[in-house]
């Protein structure tokens, strides 16, 4: 490598002035929005609740840095793109992050947020998801009619020697397989698995569980569980009916769907010779597979394109027009894989490089936390504003990642933002949005 000095930096000329850069402008920080992640904490509680759902065992004469600090450091850090804890040994002394922190002085060192992953339990990943669940009851104005829970799994990559990594044929790598469940945009869960269990192996539980709280909260409330194909299992569904939850789950396709399917199928291969469109058809029938112990409801939507037939099928037990159910309610459950990027990719939670699976579950859970600390930005500070549909990296970008000197004093930390930023009035509504 180069050897790097402190020394200015010439740029040549413009006009007549020459253009200099050295790194001697003092207290100049790269997050200049990060304070608007504080507001939003402290209106939700987000981290306050997330220490006290974890317990603080160490001992108490010999702690520098509280647990609450610790979170909100390394959730804090999360959403402004800083994705490793090694990045926080240099990060600590940022004054705008100390600032949103609520401290005076240097934050946590890498070794000291390594220790807050590492030693986590199964009991820790409990904990933190109820945390998650009960955010999003408090997010909610009045009793709900209906819910949708959105149920979906996707692949964390590993690259060591993790504790419980498994080759997966699928995705043609060592992973481990997260199960995460939605309402809407709210993460209500994210539970850590090893790729060698069942997509649908802890499903029924963890429903239930969510499902007996949120009927605490509002005893009315009607639950609808909406997934793929990798999650429709007999056991589920006798339990989903037990429990008195509709659901709406894909069926994998078989020679018995496609035989009772056949005819129409047919008619619309030649209603696609005769016009060289696209044909599509959504029905409805009963089925029993062998595992299931009567009949239930199964919407078939049919297609056929240059691409030939195109057959899929849900299995529900909700009552209402088969189009209707289909197209509107089914096909609204990709949103939950947009949410599930932005956990995963904008807040990174597919770093799973620690070698405990309790450790890697911990960090899948911070970054849940930090997702839902973006979503109540977005919810409660830009509602009204030209990003109040913008995806988490969008909103890093534009309002959290910006420069600005600060000034800290006995009496005030003041941060010189940029007079001429570009969306200043995005900023300015936010604060005052989430201002106490």
């Amino acid at each position: 490598m180069p050897k790097c000095t402190d020394g200015a930096v010439r740029f040549g000329k413009v006009g007549r002035r020459v253009v200099e850069a050295a790194f001697d402008g003092g207290d100049i920080v790269s997050d200049g929005g990060s304070l608007l992640l504080r507001q939003v904490d402290e209106r939700i509680g987000l981290t306050r609740m997330a220490a006290a759902a974890l317990g603080d065992p160490r001992r108490k004469a010999s702690v520098r840095h509280d647990l609450r600090s610790l979170l909100a450091q390394r959730v804090y850090g999360l959403c402004c793109g800083w994705e490793d804890v090694t990045d926080h040994n240099t990060l600590r002394h940022d004054l705008a992050v100390q600032t949103a922190v609520g401290r005076d002085e240097a934050l946590a060192s890498a070794p000291t947020l390594s220790r807050l992953e590492t030693s986590a339990t199964m009991a820790h990943a409990v904990a933190l998801n109820r945390v998650l669940l009960e955010q999003f009851i408090a997010s909610r104005d009045g009793a709900p009619v209906e819910l949708v829970l959105d149920i979906d799994a996707t692949h964390v990559p590993l690259h060591g020697q993790q504790e419980g990594a498994h080759f997966h044929a699928h995705y043609d790598n060592y992973c481990y397989l997260p199960l995460y469940v939605f309402c809407g945009q709210d993460m209500l869960a994210c539970v850590l698995r090893p790729s060698w269990r069942d997509p649908a192996s802890v499903l029924s539980a963890l429903v239930k569980l969510i499902a007996r709280r949120l009927r605490q909260a509002w005893p009315e409330v009607k639950l609808i569980v909406r997934g793929d194909s990798g999650f429709c299992r007999s056991k589920a569904l006798r339990r989903f009916e037990a429990w008195g939850i509709d659901y709406l789950i894909g069926l994998q396709k078989n020679v018995a769907l496609e035989w009772r399917s056949a005819i129409a199928m047919q008619a619309l291969a030649e209603a696609y010779e005769a016009t060289g469109t696209k044909q599509r058809l959504i029905g409805e029938f009963t089925y029993a597979a062998r595992s299931w112990p009567r009949e239930r409801r199964v919407i078939a939507r049919l297609e056929h394109s240059a691409q030939g037939a195109n057959p899929r099928f849900v299995v529900t037990s909700l009552q209402g027009d088969a189009t209707e159910l289909y197209e509107r309610l089914y096909c609204a459950r990709g949103e939950a894989e947009n949410r599930i990027k932005e956990a995963q990719l904008d807040l990174f939670g597919r770093r799973a490089s620690c070698s405990r699976f309790a450790a890697n579950q911990m960090r899948l859970l911070l970054a849940a936390l930090a997702y839902t600390l973006m979503i109540n930005l977005r919810r409660l500070g830009l509602a009204g504003t030209e990003l109040e549909r913008a995806c988490t990296a969008t909103i890093r970008v534009k309002l959290l990642k910006f420069g600005a000197a600060v000034l800290r004093n006995t009496r005030r930390v003041r941060l010189f933002l940029a007079s001429h930023h570009p969306l200043k009035d995005v900023f300015l509504s936010a604060a005052r949005a989430l201002a106490p």
